[in-house]
């Protein structure tokens, strides 16, 4: 077995670097995985990178295999597909999904690995993690056949919400963002787009996922009386304000909260596990290719990352390529 390892660190916020790492010897139900490659969620691992975590949330924004604590030094990041080096022979030369950060091989049980399916692309497999954030929303958000459904904000999981509800029979599903660019990207998932101001309302259910305060206002304008915004936006430590005034209370409006770290308690009969599962099988889809816009090598994540973090580089999934991307991947 090869040892070595090169990782993606946050040194301090602001400021990432590429470390040589040891790998530990393999235990017998582990498995070595040689990442092809992995996607940075520019959300969350933006947040972390500026170093915005706020110390109450520090344990349950923790990664199942960080290294480190915030603001940093830490090694941060969920979203690794790779090929089994060497582990039991029912996943030695599979491609897997892991919760892993950015790392060219890395040694984890091989419970914490997902197979992909034949019918998913290595590049496609990184969205996993945000697929799956969007499953349990919608497990939460419970939408029926023919409601009229916004999804405001059109950044990686508001897209794959809508993505996923473009497949529900009868529902109108708009997305709204302020970029009109947006709109290229609502047409490849197969739902339609409005700029805040002209989106339609009247809406039964509204999934928030902008991370602004004009955007959850904008989702509380577009309910119908006694309409639902579910709110997928994680603020990081910025303080946020609701309109609750004005005919918040006459219009009986309900506004829930939805996060990935916990089984949607309307299917608490089903595990992680099979909530990933269930993520990558949807990952068949060849329209979810749209929320890849970006990809560079893995050498390039410490001058990349700062330019995501600000803006500089637009991005939805922004995808690192490891070396030998094409080894094992499926056709």
């Amino acid at each position: 077995m090869n040892h070595a390892a090169r990782a993606f660190w946050l040194d301090s916020p602001g400021r990432g670097e590429i470390r040589e790492v040891d790998l530990p010897e393999p235990g017998p139900d582990d498995v070595v995985v040689r990442a092809l490659y992995s996607g940075v969620s520019r959300g969350t691992e933006t947040l972390v990178f500026r170093g915005g975590v706020p110390e109450s949330q520090h344990t349950a924004m923790r990664a199942p295999f960080q290294e480190g604590d915030f603001p940093g030094p830490v090694k941060y990041g969920y979203l690794s597909v790779g090929v089994v080096e060497e582990g039991p022979a029912s996943l030695t030369g599979r491609m897997v999904f892991c919760l892993y950060p950015h790392q060219t091989r890395y040694v984890v049980p091989a419970a914490a690995v997902t197979p992909v399916p034949e019918s998913v692309p290595a590049g496609r497999a990184v969205l996993a993690g945000t697929v799956e954030t969007a499953v349990n929303a919608l497990w939460d958000a419970a939408p029926l056949v023919g409601d009229r459904i916004a999804v405001v904000g059109g950044g990686m999981v508001g897209c794959s919400v809508a993505a996923l509800l473009a497949r529900f029979p009868g529902v109108r599903v708009q997305l709204v963002d302020a970029d009109p660019a947006r709109a290229a990207t609502a047409e490849a998932l197969g739902v339609g787009f409005a700029l805040p101001a002209d989106a339609d309302g009247e809406c039964d259910l509204v999934v928030h996922a902008s991370a602004t305060e004009q955007g959850l206002a904008r989702a509380l304008e577009l309910l119908r009386p006694e309409g639902t915004v579910v709110e997928l936006s994680w603020y990081g430590d910025r303080t946020v304000g609701v309109p609750l005034g004005e005919a918040f209370h006459s219009r009986r409006l309900t506004i829930r909260g939805s996060q990935v770290g916990t089984v949607s308690p309307a299917r608490a009969h089903r595990g992680y596990g099979d909530r990933l599962a269930l993520a990558l099988d949807l990952l068949a889809d060849p329209a979810l290719d749209a929320l890849v816009t970006g990809e560079s090598p893995f050498e390039e994540l410490p001058d990349v990352m700062p330019r995501l973090a600000s803006g500089g580089l637009p991005a939805l999934c922004h995808r690192v390529r490891y070396d030998d991307p094409g080894a094992g991947t499926h056709a």
